[in-house]
């Protein structure tokens, strides 16, 4: 079997560090999970990584595991041998989140090259190239470059220019970076552990990419990916990415909250953020108890906790909807809001979030793998491998079931400006 059929991601959160090794059978439209494994994250604040030699030791446990797995329980795909992932597959895809990240429009113009006015990927290679020419503040880097439209002689909203007529080629961009030592900190973390990135993804497209349908971004739809640190926004319309932000609040803030507000430690405030949490109370009040260590018990009432719980998410929600009032897209996105991210398996939170977006909700899970990884908090991990998936089978021309994330040209060029990694 060829090492390219296997694609693995890495999502390296503020709350545990996930790793998902995949196989796409050829003959098969359904990925299958070859491993899976996750460690409580530390050396990581917010989604930025604060300090690499801690994160690297996270992760050599987190592959570890994962060949075991691999290696203990043979797949049942055709061809497939059991083997030691960190021996024959180093090459993996990372996310890369915080709210260092940035999104800002840029647009690049040139002149048509060829004599008979036909428009070639050389001039349109030219035109990105223009549009991501332009000044950066001190330490901050270009991580990818997206079309949204092409202007052919001042006539906008076109797609696909190739071959095409004209004198004058425009060129609108949506333009994506971060915090070059951020970046490096995250890089060196990986590195370090002994692998090699293939890619870096910025955590809200990678969760894009395994929740959201082509109908959704064609209509007009906001990710919302609730993390334990951050929680991060994309938002689509006619298919391309508009908008995204990555805001520094997420479901482990609602998780302190609750250890102040009721006074216990962390661990038994997830512990009842998990049992007991709801961001929208309704009926009678009602007192819970949850024995703690030396036979002491902890009373607590389930209004108060609802109130705990609710303001922060209100809070969140205030965020988005600043952000949605920056592209005039509030309360107008026909596919509406999609809820993933471990913060998105609170209960009532879908109700909460239809109440304050005033758009449809549903919850995101990842589709095409095992019911194992049908899990909101794992939309992260589950959308790299399928990005990963993406650019291993334009290599090899697989197609099938597994549409592109660009088409074309535009998907093309667009990986030619992504930041490779030594």
């Amino acid at each position: 079997m060829a090492k390219g059929n296997v694609i693995i991601g890495l999502d390296i959160g503020s709350g545990t560090i996930k790793a998902l090794a995949v196989y796409k059978p050829k003959k098969k439209e359904r990925l299958e999970v070859l491993g899976f494994a996750e460690e409580i994250s530390s050396g990581v604040r917010k989604g930025v990584v604060i300090n690499p030699d801690e994160v690297s030791v996270i992760i050599r446990s987190v592959f570890k595991k994962i060949s075991e797995k691999i290696n203990q329980n043979p797949s049942r795909s055709e061809g497939w041998r059991k083997t030691n992932v960190l021996r024959e597959i180093n090459s993996i895809y990372v996310n890369v989140g915080g709210s260092h990240i940035f999104c800002t429009g840029s647009r690049g113009l040139v002149s048509v090259s060829r004599a008979d006015q036909k428009i070639s990927p050389e001039d349109v290679e030219r035109v990105l190239q223009a549009a991501r020419t332009f000044p950066l503040p001190s330490n901050r880097e270009v991580l990818e470059v997206l079309p949204k439209e092409f202007i052919i002689d001042g006539e906008k909203g076109i797609k696909e220019v190739l071959g095409m007529h004209g004198v004058r080629l425009e060129a609108e961009v949506l333009v994506l970076g971060g915090f070059a030592p951020y970046i490096k900190n995250l890089t060196e973390a990986v590195l370090n552990s002994g692998l090699q990135i293939n890619d870096l993804v910025i955590s809200p497209i990678s969760s894009s990419r395994a929740v959201l349908t082509l109908r959704e971004k064609e209509l007009g739809v906001a990710l919302l990916d609730i993390g334990a640190g951050t929680t991060g926004l994309s938002v689509f319309e006619e298919r391309d990415l508009i908008h995204l932000a990555i805001l520094p609040i997420g479901s482990g803030h609602i998780t302190n909250d609750i250890a102040i507000g009721l006074k216990t430690d962390i661990d038994i405030a997830e512990r009842i953020k998990l049992e007991f949490g709801t961001s929208s109370f309704q009926g009678s009040d009602k007192k819970e108890k949850i024995k703690l260590s030396e036979g002491e018990t902890l009373v607590f009432s389930r209004k108060q906790l609802s109130k705990i719980i609710e303001a922060r998410v209100l809070e969140i929600f205030k965020e988005v909807n600043k952000e949605l009032k920056k592209i005039s897209h509030q309360q107008l996105l026909p596919s509406g809001v999609v809820l993933t991210g471990g913060g998105a398996k609170l209960p009532k939170i879908k109700e909460f979030a239809k109440r304050e977006f005033r758009l449809p909700c549903r919850l995101g899970r990842p589709q095409g793998f095992s019911s194992n990884q049908e899990d909101p908090r794992l939309a992260a991990v589950c959308g790299l491998v399928l990005r990963g998936l993406d650019l291993e089978s334009e290599k090899a021309g697989w197609g099938g079931g597994f549409p592109m994330s660009g088409k074309g040209i535009r998907h093309k060029i667009k990986r030619l400006f992504k930041i490779f990694i030594p």
